[in-house]
């Protein structure tokens, strides 16, 4: 009882420090895992047993006659199972994150990252197995098989408080997320090709048994995908038990597909995974929260129970200078040699290629495959398997070592650490939002538009905009790396709640350079309470902003002369109740946010703009009214 709500406590620990600390969680995990497991067992405890161990040993007799208690969470194959189906449903949410739009939308350097950087990792991984360690060419592929996924979970922590590009934080976050299945569905082909003759001879039969295989993981995956989605959009489940059926499914299939075929339950669950994410099915999301929130729990357990399963012997089989020269020929060779022929012809610069090639880390699916593979093959006795699950580890804990402490100053050095953010985000995109977000795009400004409403997304995007459909009250816009260029801030939803809401929440990650909010009701009759970020001016609410948008949707620019000029024109648009002036664009063409009119803009001069929202202004009323203010 207490080894099995102790590593639940331990795991939830290392959650909470890997948060607190934006590290990725398998770097805690593994820790504590090896802490409580092998390190305990040399070191700490007084007898040589581990403080956690996850197979079940007998009761024993000691010297001295007397029983010995037996010890241990999961007796005889009961290991293989758990971490199996774990790993099974894992592989099943990182399958419904792989989409077939966002391959070909990606664009061609993170195509390529995926396919012949997958190659170089692929045969260059095990090249450097088997002349470093002297491992056979089936294992050998298989360690390279492994160290081909990095994985968001791991690249996203590190990335997220580092300022970017966002072209080179869009190659990384997309290089992660695709490579997941991609690089696990590798792996584990390869080990299924292993398996089928454990002998090393890979016989006519041996190849049938893997034919088997792959066809009954394609065709299980497949048809299950299509069954659950039929099921669910007919309603034949009803909406609170829809997740646990899907797991159920998940489950059931694993199960059956390795029935008929051993080893192809994890290739039918990946299969299922994908075929399932690209179905459009409108439960789709709630699925995917459903199995990322049990996704956290089993990884970690998981990776602490298959941490201290680790003996000391295996540690102590890596413990020389082969492990190092294979961590820097991965780190320094192969990572580098896939990048550069990857981006090829690319416009990335020579710097931004040194940071992706430097930027590697390996992750949670490859450790946990790592170790499944290498039980199992251990347990048949292939040679060189005792290798697989140490030397993963070492690769998956030294990279994202190197990665977490050495990111940040890499991309000073380099010259890809962004300065300055002039990102803009703005919260709600309604059709004034929308307005104002595409001048500034067309101006050199990065823009994200958010809103919960589906249908202001699509028209966004419909003008080539970035827009996200997010919940404001969820933390996943916090996760979101291709954000860290920005720099202000501006909340324009019809509700003064949620405006207040996004500058407190958002306010430190995203509006470093400027938090904006439209006024409230409250607040334009009260000029006191003028807010020190209020958009535009005390009189320039959501309610105007949509009344003159729909009256006059379009942008206008006047030059301005000097400050004299810029106070006249400002007093004049505010006396016309279809005008509302936004921006301030500089003689070198940046654009400045209006807060209110009372805002003092330092250095104004000749071949200044006045960007206001609204009807064109009559170039000759105003000359004239400038004459009568003479």
């Amino acid at each position: 009882m207490l080894e099995l709500a102790g590593i639940i406590i331990l795991g939830i620990l290392a959650q909470w420090v890997a948060w607190k600390f934006k590290i990725p969680a398998i770097l805690p995990l593994i820790l504590i895992g090896l802490l409580v497991g092998p390190i305990a067992a040399e070191f700490l405890s007084g007898d040589g047993t581990k403080w956690i161990d996850p197979i079940w040993i007998e009761p024993i007799v000691d010297e001295q006659g007397e029983q010995v208690a037996g010890r241990g969470l999961f007796p005889g194959e009961s290991l293989f199972y758990f971490v199996s189906l774990a790993i099974g449903i894992i592989l099943f949410e990182g399958g419904l994150t792989l989409k077939r739009g966002e391959i070909k939308n990606v664009g061609p350097v993170i195509t390529k990252l995926i396919t012949i950087g997958s190659l170089v990792t692929f045969f260059g991984g095990a090249i450097a197995a088997y002349y470093i360690f002297n491992l056979s060419w089936e294992m050998s592929f298989l360690f390279a098989g492994l160290i081909i996924v990095t994985g968001p979970t791991v690249i996203t922590p590190i990335l997220r408080n580092i300022p970017l590009k966002k072209d080179v934080s869009a190659v990384l976050k997309w290089e992660g997320i695709l490579i997941d299945p991609i690089g696990a569905l590798v792996a584990v082909l390869v080990y299924e090709f292993i398996s089928v003759d454990a002998g090393g001879e890979f016989t006519k039969t041996a190849l049938i048994e893997f034919g088997k295989i792959v066809l009954f993981g394609f065709t299980f995956g497949f048809t299950f995908a299509h069954t659950l989605n039929f099921i669910l959009n007919r309603k034949w489940v009803p909406h609170y038990l829809m997740n646990v059926f899907s797991l159920a499914v998940v489950l059931g299939l694993f199960v059956l597909s390795d029935t008929f075929a051993h080893e192809s339950g994890l290739l039918a669950v990946v299969v299922m995974g994908m075929v399932l994410g690209n179905s459009n099915s409108p439960y789709l999301k709630d699925i995917l929260y459903f199995k990322e929130s049990l996704s956290v729990l089993l990884i970690s357990i998981l990776f602490i129970l298959l941490a201290a399963n680790i003996n000391f012997e295996e540690l102590m089989l890596i413990y020389n200078w082969k492990t190092a020269i294979l961590f820097a020929s991965i780190v320094f060779v192969i990572r580098p040699l896939g990048v550069f022929l990857s981006t090829y012809n690319s416009r990335l610069k020579l710097n931004e290629k040194l940071f992706i090639s430097w930027v590697g880390p390996r992750g949670i699916v490859a450790a946990g495959i790592a170790s499944l593979f290498g039980l199992k093959l251990a347990s048949k006795g292939v040679e060189g398997a005792e290798y697989i699950t140490p030397l993963v580890f070492v690769i998956v804990l030294g990279t994202v070592l190197l990665n977490a402490t050495t990111a940040r100053l890499f991309a000073r050095m380099v010259g890809v650490f962004l300065k300055q953010s002039n990102g803009i985000l703005i919260v709600g995109a309604s059709k004034v939002s929308r307005l104002l977000g595409h001048y500034l795009e067309t101006h050199g400004r990065h823009v994200v538009l958010i809103d919960s409403n589906q249908s202001n997304i699509a028209k966004a995007k419909e003008l080539g905009l970035e827009a996200l459909n997010v919940n404001i009250y969820s933390d996943n816009l916090m996760d979101n790396i291709e954000l860290n260029d920005v720099g202000y801030l501006m909340a324009m939803t019809g509700s003064s709640d949620i405006n207040k809401y996004a500058l407190n929440k958002f306010s430190k990650q995203f509006g470093e350079n400027g938090s904006f909010r439209l006024v409230t009701s409250d607040e334009m009759k009260n000029p006191e309470k003028n807010p020190k970020g209020g958009l535009f001016s005390l009189k320039d609410d959501y309610i105007r902003l949509s009344e003159v948008t729909r009256t006059y949707p379009s942008i206008q620019e006047i030059e301005i002369r000097d400050k004299e000029h810029y106070d006249s024109l400002l007093e004049m648009i505010n006396k016309d109740e279809n005008m509302i002036p936004v921006f301030i664009k500089d003689g070198e063409g940046d654009i400045h946010i209006i807060s209110t009119y009372n805002m003092d803009i330092d250095g104004i001069a000749e071949g200044y703009m006045l960007v206001y929202l609204g009807k064109p202004l009559d170039v000759e009323t105003m000359a004239k009214e400038e004459v009568t203010s003479d």
